[in-house]
């Protein structure tokens, strides 16, 4: 018997692809792979430089605060150290108040440290109009207006000889387009006296380095300022200046402390201070103005004895 022959299957017929097209393809897929790995890992350290460079701008910040606070502390701790020294009652011992600095050393911080009497320079607040008038005519301005400005500067802060009632002198300022006229009170700030009636801005620039808040009527004969001193020579010579009752007591200085600290980093800090010594004051001492400042004269204070810039 023979068996019947086993049945024969075919493959369906499929669509290959061309010879080499897969190998393309996945060329291309691992291609496409690569470059995001490669953009990922340049994001990555996009971000990484970024954090460092942050972070080494604040460590550079929090350095350059630091030796800051280390050189002001110096130089405020150089400040006390003149007041100490001014306040000993053993005059030899003192320093010299002239001007020059003298070098000293504070932790890490080296100070030059300079004392100034205030009375070398004219007070507005208090001093004479011929005294103003000498100032301003010493400094460039011509007599007739040197005249005029030093009246305006006494209606200012209340010390005219001659004051005139306060509707005449509001009504020359409205005369002059201005909306103010003078508080007749002491200059709380040198800048005040921009605002006088008549003063101008060359003529403030000029008078200004000569000038002082903390000093007395009559500045000491000994200036070391050359202005002030020819000042003083050309007020005598018109009217002899009569004993005031705002001079200070012979044995209270007014000096003026300037410290300049060089501290680590090449920190640089420059304070200044304005204290009164002596064995009348209640303390042997009275700071009435403390704080930072680039120019010698370029200072402000308010009633509290604090200082603006």
């Amino acid at each position: 018997m023979r068996r019947p022959p086993l049945p024969t299957f075919r493959p369906l017929p499929t669509a290959l692809p061309p010879a080499g097209e897969g190998r393309e393809e996945g060329r291309r897929n691992n291609g496409f792979a690569l470059i995001i790995v490669l953009w990922t890992l340049v994001l990555i350290g996009f971000i990484i430089a970024h954090l460092t460079a942050s972070g080494r701008t604040e460590i550079r910040i929090a350095s350059n605060l630091l030796n800051n606070s280390a050189a002001q502390a110096a130089s405020d701790g150089a400040i006390y150290e003149a007041i100490f020294n001014l306040s000993d009652p053993r005059p030899d011992q003192r320093w010299p108040i002239d001007g020059r600095p003298r070098e000293l050393v504070v932790g890490s911080s080296r100070v030059m440290i300079s004392l100034e009497d205030e009375a070398w320079w004219i007070n507005p607040n208090t001093a004479s109009p011929a005294l103003l008038e000498a100032l301003l005519r010493v400094t460039g301005s011509d007599p007739e207006s040197a005249r005029r400005l030093a009246v305006a500067i006494g209606e200012w802060v209340g010390s005219a000889a001659s004051p005139r009632s306060q509707a005449a002198v509001l009504e020359e300022y409205r005369g002059a387009g201005l909306d103010y006229g003078p508080p007749g009170g002491p200059l709380e700030s040198l800048d005040e006296l921009g605002r006088v009636l008549g003063m101008t801005p060359a003529t403030l620039a000029a008078i200004r380095p000569h000038l002082t808040l903390f000093g007395p009527a009559e500045p000491n004969p000994t200036t070391v300022d050359p202005v002030v001193a020819t000042a003083l020579t050309m007020a005598s010579q018109a009217s002899p200046a009569a004993p005031s009752a705002n001079q200070p007591p012979p044995d209270v200085l007014t000096v003026r402390i300037t410290a300049s600290a060089s501290g680590p980093g090449n920190a640089r800090v420059i304070r200044f201070a304005v204290a009164r010594t002596g064995p009348a004051l209640p303390q042997g001492y009275q700071t009435l103005a403390w704080g930072s400042r680039t120019d010698p004269v370029l200072y402000a204070t308010i009633p509290d004895g604090t200082v603006t810039r």
